[in-house]
Order: structure tokens, then C-alpha cells, then sequence
């Protein structure tokens, strides 16, 4: 057992348990090229991969596909269904497989979980269960694209929707230190979203936030609006879960819609291209590129992946967790939070 291991929460996800098993596999066997969002995708040596579900399951999965090239099998008697609801399953379900993992990172036999499952149950027990970092007052979750050719960190995305505005501060200062340590931005940008560029735009929590992010030591280009996101203007942006969580889901729909739109416009003008031409563009929207998002701020590297993910996208959310512990994110987090003398 090592801090190193990372935990991946198998039952967790819509094609659960056979795509988490295919992405570990994949993980370890052909790990391939990601986007630039996320760098590429290290080589994960199966001793570090903790399996937790149903065990049974996953051996029987694991034999079908060639044999346990050396995963850690822990095992788990529940699981939280995508529907269920998080503060109940949590209460109801003490042995599930998400359960399972934050138990493994508390007790110090891994240092990161992955789960492509509940989204809430996840971030409820991530938080309770492993507590948050010395000086950070709420988690964000913390999703990086590459929209504009530059890897950009978008955060919060959902895990706090009435943020107040020393939370969208820390967001900010945790966003920078992901950036430099897993992405090497060296003195990452922060923008912070809102409705116009003025200091005085938004809302009284985003102005106290402006305000906060003005007088602090991070690179702050002031307010960004949403087309900002395409525009290069900054490496990490600041917003409330709400928000932020409505943006994101924006950016996956309207992407496919105007991928979809496009194949089907040439087609029809009888323009000829190859699949290939479309290759770079769907790489930069596809969730399945980026694997899944950080939780930034709790005790332990947490990583949340689409529920819908397939095993390419488990693959990569085990590659960036993989990233995020090697690279101490947490450890430079703490340090970049602490007091100054």
C-alpha cells in the first residue's frame, strides 16, 4: 500500500463496471496521447490503480480480459446509483464503492480517488470524509479545455452555487497553483466572470470579489465575459458553482450541436473532406479528452469524471490524477494559502 495508489471507483458511472475496468486497462497497457488541456497521458504502472467495487465482478471482468495485470482489488458491497440522492445515499449506503475510496485515501492507502459516478455523493463524501485543505474554506471543482488552442481552468463547476467572495478568491489561487504544476503556466492569468469588464459590474459578491483579487498577489486581468473563454485572455476562470456548472454543460451540448451541424452542412453542398480535417477540433470538446475534473481543496487528490464516460475518458481521469498527485498539487495549495510573514 502507498499514497501513490490512486482509487477508482468501478461501480461509479453509466457504463460501470466494464468501461472503468477497459480504462484502467487501457490506462496501463496503451496509454495514448490527451489534449492539450490535460498534457499527455502518463503511463500508470498497475500497482498503483486500487479497483473498488464489487468484487466478484471485477475479477470476473478482469479474467474475461486477459488476466489482473496487478491492480489492488478492494472490496465494496453497494453502490450509489446515478439518481440517487446524494445526503440519503451517503447515509444509506456506508459500503459503497464512492464510500469505499474516500476510506482508502483517508486511511493513507491511496492518495487520489477517481470517480465517474453520483457527482454529488462524490463531493459530499470527498468533503466529509477527507476534510479540506489547511486555510481552504470550500472545495471547487476545477475543469480544464482547451478552447482556444491554450489550456484554460474554469472553476467552480458545480460544487458550491452561492460562493461568497473569499471562496471565488481562494478558487483563484488554487486554480493558479493547478496551472503551474500540472500545466507549467507560469504566472497563470485569473479572470473573473461577470456580466461586463468594468470593476463595478455584477453582483455585491463579485465586486467584494474583484476587490479581493485586486489587492491580492495573483496575475488578476480583472472581469472576463463569457466569449473571454474563447479568447486567450486568461488561464483560469473564476465563477460561482451555479454558474460555472451551466457553462460547462453549455460548452459539451452546443459543441456537439455545432459539430454535428457543420459534418451535415458540407455533406450536403457535396464538399468533400476527410474525418481526419475534424480530428484536432472534436479532441478540444470532447469531456472524453480531458477525463474529468479536479476537486480542489479537499484532503486527498479527487478527480470527477462525466457520468456518461467511456473508457478512454477513465483512462485520462486516471492519468490526471495521476498528474495532480505526483505534482503535490495539494502540498503547493497549502503553501500558496498559508499567511504571509
Amino acid at each position: 500500500m502507498t499514497a501513490l495508489e490512486i482509487a477508482l471507483d468501478v461501480m461509479g458511472g453509466d457504463a460501470a463496471p466494464r468501461a472503468t475496468i477497459d480504462g484502467a486497462l487501457a490506462c496501463v497497457r496503451h496509454p495514448e496521447p490527451a489534449n492539450d488541456a490535460s498534457g499527455s497521458q502518463a503511463h500508470i504502472a498497475p500497482e498503483r490503480i486500487r479497483l473498488v467495487g464489487d468484487a466478484e465482478q471485477i475479477e470476473a471482468l478482469l479474467a474475461e480480459r486477459g488476466g489482473n495485470p496487478g491492480f489492488t482489488i478492494q472490496h465494496a458491497s453497494q453502490v450509489v446509483e446515478m439518481g440517487d440522492a446524494p445526503a440519503a445515499a451517503l447515509r444509506k449506503k456506508p459500503d459503497s464503492s464512492i464510500a469505499g475510496c474516500v476510506k482508502a485515501v483517508k486511511s493513507g492507502a491511496a492518495g487520489a480517488l477517481v470517480s465517474m459516478g453520483n457527482t454529488g455523493a462524490c463531493v459530499g463524501a470527498a468533503t466529509l470524509g477527507l476534510g479540506t485543505l489547511e486555510g481552504v474554506r470550500r472545495p471547487g471543482i476545477a475543469v480544464t479545455l482547451a478552447l482556444a488552442g491554450t489550456p484554460v481552468t474554469l472553476l467552480d463547476m458545480g460544487a458550491n452555487i452561492a460562493p461568497k467572495p473569499e471562496h471565488l478568491a481562494q478558487y483563484a489561487a488554487m486554480g493558479g497553483v493547478y496551472m503551474r504544476a500540472c500545466l507549467n503556466v507560469e504566472e497563470p492569468r485569473v479572470g473573473l466572470l461577470n456580466v461586463g469588464e468594468e470593476p463595478g459590474k455584477g453582483t455585491d459578491v463579485l465586486k467584494e470579489a474583484h476587490g479581493l483579487l485586486s489587492s491580492s498577489n495573483l496575475n488578476f486581468v480583472g472581469n472576463v465575459e463569457g466569449g473571454d473563454v474563447f479568447a486567450n485572455v486568461c488561464d483560469v476562470v473564476v465563477t460561482d458553482g451555479f454558474t460555472g456548472n451551466v457553462v460547462l454543460k453549455l460548452l459539451e451540448h452546443f459543441a456537439g450541436f455545432m459539430m454535428g451541424l457543420v459534418t451535415k452542412e458540407l455533406a450536403a453542398t457535396g464538399t468533400s473532406f476527410g474525418h481526419d480535417s475534424l480530428k484536432n477540433i472534436h479532441r478540444a470538446i470532447d469531456y472524453s479528452s480531458y477525463g474529468g475534473a479536479l476537486l480542489l481543496g479537499v484532503n486527498g487528490i479527487v478527480v470527477i469524471g462525466h457520468g456518461r464516460s467511456d473508457s478512454k475518458a477513465v483512462a485520462n481521469a486516471i492519468a490526471l490524477a495521476g498528474r495532480a498527485l505526483d505534482a503535490r498539487v495539494n502540498a503547493l495549495i497549502e503553501a500558496g494559502l498559508a499567511p504571509r510573514a
